[in-house]
């Protein structure tokens, strides 16, 4: 059947599955204090209809699957989710199966998780401060947040990537600490540039740090060798001279990488989506409780994808932020 390719010619392999827009944490980047209008429990996908359509996406080409959120592991049955799609076959071997984090679960479900056949997993962590750690997401969970990362490493993830959002006057200050925490622990840290996906619309550019500024603070601290890209992954990779640990920058506002996304989302309440910023989804739910066939599924994903755009758009003056923030369509 038809791969995923777009018409610039990017094949998409990367399927990134939402399995709830709900969230432990509040962070301010994010949502507002009160939160969002969570999706209704009837929209959401169950685990037979998600499964469903990663198979019909396997089938279209799709090699890597990534378990978001939301907060993910808030999903009751996120073990059989991991199983199932664990099982799942394709002409290269077993699907490659990661999820993101905030790991407040993860003490008691790494184990789990990890024995149903959960390949990798991406952790996120702003702040190693506490006071800051509460301000940023409005809970005072960092014990438990490091808890999740050392369970993570206890069960044998490998790589353990965390993730960290970079914000102006917020956590600017931490860049080179971060680093050190994850070299110390064998982990691999990666700074994310803040983009427009608050669920309170407030993303402002002249406050985002850049690429640049990031870079600049680790190397206040640590020398860097360039290693580039991992084919179409988003970070710019740096080895830590003189050591096997490297760090990642994904500059997704500064120094886009539109031009080789090989990624397609499917949200928590079964759309499908060709970007992240996109204003257009395809109703793959409606499709599927009306009786489709995986063939006019597989159909609905291609026409999707062939839609997508060259780029975001960020740059560009007339760009609107996506009405759904980053929580509902999955990270």
């Amino acid at each position: 059947m038809t791969a995923l390719v777009d018409r610039y010619g990017r094949v998409h392999r990367d399927l990134r599955i939402s399995l709830t827009d709900r969230c432990s944490l509040r962070c301010t980047y994010c949502m507002p204090a009160e939160g969002v209008p969570w999706l209704k429990g009837p929209t959401l996908l169950s685990t037979e209809e998600l499964v469903r359509l990663a198979r019909v996406a396997v089938g279209l080409g799709v090699r890597e699957v990534r378990l978001t959120g939301g907060e993910p592991l808030l999903r009751p049955d996120v073990v059989d989710v991991v199983r199932a799609l664990a099982a799942i076959e394709t002409p290269d071997g077993p699907l490659d199966l990661s999820l993101t984090t905030n790991a407040l679960r993860l003490p008691a479900l790494a184990a789990p998780l990890r024995d149903a056949g959960l390949d990798r997993v991406n952790i996120s962590i702003d702040t190693l401060r506490r006071a800051r750690f509460i301000d940023l997401t409005r809970r005072d969970r960092l014990a438990d947040t490091l808890a999740g990362i050392e369970a993570a490493r206890v069960v044998g993830f490998s790589p353990i990537k965390l993730n960290a959002l970079i914000m102006r006057g917020v956590n600017d200050d931490e860049v080179a600490d971060l680093v050190s925490f994850a070299v110390e622990r064998g982990l691999e840290m990666r700074f994310i540039e803040h983009m427009p996906l608050d669920g309170g619309h407030t993303w402002r550019r002249e406050e985002m740090v850049t690429a640049e500024e990031i870079l600049a603070a680790i190397t206040s601290r640590f020398s860097l060798e360039p290693l580039g890209h991992d084919g179409s992954a988003p970070a710019e990779k740096f080895r830590i001279a003189g050591t096997d640990a490297t760090v990642g920058v994904i500059a997704s506002v500064t120094r886009k990488f539109c031009d080789r996304c090989d990624r397609v989302r499917l949200t928590a309440d079964g759309q499908f989506r060709n970007c992240l910023f996109s204003h257009e989804e395809s109703d793959l739910r409606t499709l599927l409780r009306d009786g489709a066939d995986d063939d006019r599924l597989a159909e609905a994903m291609i026409a999707c994808v062939a839609r997508k755009l060259p780029g975001h758009g960020i740059d560009d003056p007339s760009f609107v932020q996506p009405s759904r923030p980053m929580s509902a369509i999955g990270g």
